[in-house]
Order: structure tokens, then C-alpha cells, then sequence
């Protein structure tokens, strides 16, 4: 499926090698509207990798990040081979969840580590869910394929309700919130470079 996608007119796949710690966004463009910005933006900021593909204004074409095979995808299997660890930025949108965070995938440290850092970041009014057995089974990350899990330290996958990173509110107040959100990846990113 990773192969038919990447070859669609207009979609975009974006490689930047710099750290051993990623930043992915397997969902943007106009699918997961602003993850792969946030991603970006965490990653240029901190010295981290980023892998994303955006999709183009035209296609909301929703693969499982367990079907994402990197056998399909050169740019995917080098960012996999190069970092060891990483995060998953996805969107998700749930009725009584708007402003929710959710912290899955297997490094559970990183996830707690991370939970901190937006918390502190985001301030009051929002949720953040850093405890997997509190994260709904179907947004949890866990799956050996997911490409997230893939690194040798394995990673965390962030879902990110609409309210914080587009959706139809006061853009500066979404524009606030994505900000928060990147200081917080771009801080966690940095003391685990400056660690390693």
C-alpha cells in the first residue's frame, strides 16, 4: 500500500538525516491536517531526524501505520536505520476527546518523559494520556509494524486532536497550541541528544 501511495501525484515524502532521535508524520498534508508542520518543526528545531509524507489537498488516503512496510519506501528504511528512537506524530479526532493528548508506541519512558514536557508546555484545558493502559486500544501504537517501534529503542506514537493542531477555531488559538506542542517534542528531543 506504501508503495501505490508514495506514487500518487503530489505526494510528497520528506528525508532529513541530522540526529539519531526522529520525528515522523506517516499522515500529513491533507490527511492529518499539521502533523507533519509539527514534526517539522520539532525536528528543525531540536537537531532531530524527520521522515513525513504529505499528501496533496486532493487525496485523504488513511494506511494503518502497521501497513507502512519500509520495503516499500528507500527514504523510510534509511530514516529507520539511522535513528534509535523516535516519535510518531498522528491525529485523531473522538467525540468527548477535543482536547486530549495521547501518548502510545513502546518506549513508555519516553512516552512518560514526554507527557511531562507537554503538560508543562500546554498548560490547563487540555489532557494528556501517558499511561497505555488509559489509551484507547486502537490508538495505542504497540504493533511490532508499526514503523515507530522500529528504531532500537523503539519510539512513542503522539495523537493529536484537531483543536491543537487545525480545525475550525481562532487560528491563533490553534497557532498557540501547535506552538506548545513543538517546544515540548523539541525540548524532550534535545535532552535525549545531549544524553546519548
Amino acid at each position: 500500500m506504501l508503495a501505490e501511495l508514495l506514487a500518487h501525484p503530489g505526494v510528497e515524502e520528506d528525508l532529513e538525516l541530522r540526529s539519531a532521535f526522529g520525528m515522523m508524520a506517516f499522515h500529513g498534508g491533507s490527511l492529518e491536517r499539521g502533523t507533519d508542520t509539527i514534526a517539522a518543526a520539532a525536528a528543525a528545531r531540536s537537531g532531530a531526524s524527520l521522515y513525513a509524507i504529505r499528501q496533496p489537498p486532493d487525496l485523504r488516503w488513511h494506511i494503518p501505520s502497521i501497513d507502512l512496510d519500509p520495503a516499500a519506501s528507500p527514504a523510510l528504511t534509511r530514516f529507520l536505520g539511522h535513528v534509535e528512537v523516535a516519535v510518531a506524530v498522528h491525529g485523531y479526532g473522538r467525540d468527548g476527546m477535543w482536547t486530549t493528548l495521547l501518548l502510545g508506541g513502546r518506549n513508555r519512558a519516553l512516552a512518560a518523559e514526554l507527557g511531562v514536557s507537554l503538560r508543562h508546555q500546554l498548560g490547563d484545558g487540555f489532557t494528556v494520556v501517558d499511561e497505555l493502559d488509559d489509551v484507547p486500544a486502537d490508538l495505542r501504537g504497540v504493533h511490532p509494524r508499526n514503523p515507530v517501534n522500529g528504531p532500537a529503542r523503539q519510539g512513542v506514537q503522539l495523537e493529536l486532536p484537531p483543536r491543537v493542531r487545525e480545525g475550525n477555531d481562532v487560528p491563533t488559538y490553534r497557532a498557540e497550541y501547535s506552538e506548545a506542542i513543538v517546544e515540548a517534542l523539541a525540548s524532550v528531543a534535545r535532552s535525549w541528544i545531549a544524553g546519548s
